[in-house]
């Protein structure tokens, strides 16, 4: 007789527009497993970014130099070889490269780390030692690891 007021179609239109909403979660899980493999990636490749001459260096009591600018390193191998970084070059190429170096820096302010091998002989050293200081330069490091404890 009279008319139903209910409204059964109207509930239903409700319930599916909640299911379709969008979720308003972040889901960080992603950006956590990328940067725990990019902190794996960096933790592996550090160690290897040093300088690229392998040498066996002696161990001191010494403590660590503390440099504000990028030093110039001099590598000497076991074999008697000198590298500037990571460039091979005869001692006699050693004085005219580090004199070409001084005038594009500023030789006081400069300093160069000497890596010698342990077992290189106490002679290709000394002669290197004496190239440094003959090329103008005042500020050199022997560089060594500090002793087993």
């Amino acid at each position: 007789m009279g008319m139903s007021t209910t409204n059964s179609g109207g509930g239903s239109r409700k319930r599916r527009s909640r299911r379709h909403q969008p979720i308003s979660e972040i889901n960080v899980t992603p950006f956590v497993d990328v940067m725990l493999v990019l902190l794996i990636v960096f933790m592996v490749t550090a160690p290897l970014l040093t300088v690229g001459v392998q040498v066996d260096l002696p161990k001191t009591e010494a403590g660590a130099v503390n440099a504000e600018t990028q030093p110039i390193t001099l590598t000497i191998d076991a074999n008697g070889k000198v590298f500037i970084q990571e460039t091979e070059l005869t001692l006699d190429e050693l004085t005219p490269r580090l004199k070409a170096i001084s005038d594009t820096r500023e030789k006081l302010e400069t300093r160069i780390f000497i890596r010698g091998d342990s077992a290189a002989t106490y002679d290709i050293v000394a002669r290197v030692l004496g190239r440094v200081s003959a090329s103008g330069f005042k500020k050199f490091t022997l560089s060594s690891l500090p002793p087993d404890s």
